[in-house]
């Protein structure tokens, strides 16, 4: 997450994330149903975009690539829309493997980092890791509320860390 300069915007931030964090793990069924069908929504717009710049190819061989990854597009994205709980089981495992590697790239900021905001940095390195690495061990059979309340430990660590770094007044590791 790119990190605001302005102490003022960091708290703004923070209080956003605080919030979107919160009802998350309050309505985790929600949360993950948002993230499904949101998902599921811009797979669609972005076939429909392909499909528009179908035209613009220079040849038949890149308006037939178009159309196919513009279809794929489409009909994944109309899955996720028409089937959203089967789908979250795809998505889960996605998000695991996804905090996995956020965590990993929180780890190499917090080496490279020097300062106060190192031993913040380091331990959302290690959480993300962790909720990650709970994903991908009890999928599926927790996956209906993993997303949400996952996603909302997430956002709330991470509006602690904007929070901590607004009072200090310090730069932020960007990660």
């Amino acid at each position: 997450m790119a990190i605001p300069a302005s102490p003022a915007l960091r708290i703004a931030t923070a209080v956003l994330l605080l919030v979107a964090g919160a009802a998350s793990i309050v309505f985790p069924f929600l949360s993950a149903a948002a993230v499904t069908l949101a998902f599921g929504a811009v797979a669609v717009a972005a076939g429909l975009s392909q499909l528009l710049r179908l035209g613009a190819a220079a040849d038949l061989k890149a308006r037939i690539f178009r159309l196919v990854a513009s279809l794929l597009y489409v009909v994944g994205g109309l899955f996720v829309l028409l089937f959203p709980v089967d789908s979250t089981f795809s998505i889960t495992l996605f998000l695991g493997a996804l905090l996995v590697v956020e965590g990993v790239m929180e780890l190499a900021a917090a080496a490279a980092a020097a300062g106060p905001a190192r031993s913040l940095v380091l331990l959302d390195g290690i959480i993300t890791c962790l909720l990650g690495g709970m994903v991908l061990v009890e999928w599926p059979s927790d996956t209906l509320w993993v997303v949400g309340t996952l996603f909302g430990v997430a956002l709330l660590f991470s509006a602690f860390r904007l929070f901590v770094s607004s009072a200090e007044g310090s730069p932020q590791t960007n990660s």
